[in-house]
């Protein structure tokens, strides 16, 4: 055997590598990534040319999603929550037998603006007199949805009325009088309620109670309004509410719930207080949806009647 013969040829293997292909998903996440960012370029311009109460208007929207499908409209409030058992979420506990404010929409921004002006001057008034400067501390001013709330809230050193009667303490008939002339510079009508603490009277709610002492000291407050200058037509309404409603995050017998609400209404707040019944709004339900709501609710006391029929024939 010869030598190159006894030798066996070196063969290299080398592997070859195909790459494969990778598919596009990665163009999908690129595209999606791109339109949010389109959708964000957009939404940053719409609000940089948006007047600020269109920019209001979206951001009580997206703050309250879920109240506005409650109630079948674009309404703005602060509770979302998901209705199950329990009180309806869109009412507010308390007032919610006087106004349905579900129907009615914040105040414009003109309106803010008239309202804001009205507390100016209040403010201003009672800085500049010595002896109203001391009740400063017991005036909360706030915006709702029927309007402009003014609460006249009582201490146990500088109480607004005597104990357990409507005989105006000499200060607060000063403030009253002194702040019926600004309340006239407002076309807006005027709705006073009184509240009492849950101190009860003696022969509980048989006799003389906190609905009479509310009432009569609502009325008390209006008397002096109209002494002051008030014009009696702006009057729309007079109430008391006994202890019903509660100041948030106080005792029921705290002294700030025995307290004076002025409010000074929205114009549709008071068109739906005189005429309830012509009100046809998105937020007021028809008579048709009424009648099929009371159907509803009396579906079961039916279905009983039913049952307790069939038995007794079979018997």
């Amino acid at each position: 055997m010869s030598e190159s013969g006894g030798k066996r040829p070196i063969v290299i293997r080398r592997k070859k590598v195909v790459h494969a292909h990778h598919g596009g998903s990665w163009k999908i996440a690129l595209a999606d990534f791109m339109t949010a960012l389109m959708a964000l370029f957009l939404v940053m311009w719409i609000l940089s040319v948006a007047t600020e109460e269109q920019r209001q208007g979206v951001s009580e929207y997206f703050s309250t999603p879920l109240v506005s499908a409650i109630t079948g409209g674009d309404r703005s409030g602060s509770t979302q929550v998901i209705p199950g058992g329990g009180p309806d979420p869109v009412h507010s506990d308390g007032e919610r037998a006087r106004v349905d404010t579900r129907q009615f929409s914040r105040p414009s921004e003109q309106q803010r603006r008239f309202f804001t002006d009205l507390q100016r001057r209040i403010e201003t008034v009672i800085e500049a007199d010595p002896e109203l400067r001391e009740l400063r501390q017991q005036m909360r001013f706030d915006l709702t949805q029927e309007g402009l709330r003014i609460q006249l809230l009582d201490t146990e050193q500088r109480p607004m009325f005597a104990i357990g009667s409507d005989r105006v303490e000499p200060y607060m008939r000063n403030l009253l009088r002194t702040i019926a002339p600004l309340l006239n510079e407002l076309p807006n009508d005027l709705s006073i309620s009184g509240h009492t603490d849950s101190r009860p009277f003696v022969g509980g709610y048989r006799g003389y109670s906190n609905w009479e002492l509310s009432s009569d000291r609502a009325n008390a407050s209006r008397r002096e309004l109209v002494a002051g200058g008030l014009e009696p037509d702006k009057l729309l309404r007079v109430s008391g509410l006994a202890d019903r409603v509660v100041l948030p995050d106080t005792d029921s017998r705290d002294p700030v719930n025995r307290r004076i609400e002025l409010l000074v209404l929205l114009p549709d707040v008071a068109d739906y207080i005189r005429r309830p019944s012509l009100q046809s709004g998105p937020g007021t339900p028809s008579p048709m949806s009424s009648r099929l709501e009371s159907e509803v609710e009396l579906a079961p006391v039916v279905q009983f009647t039913e049952s307790l029929r069939r038995s007794l024939g079979s018997e």
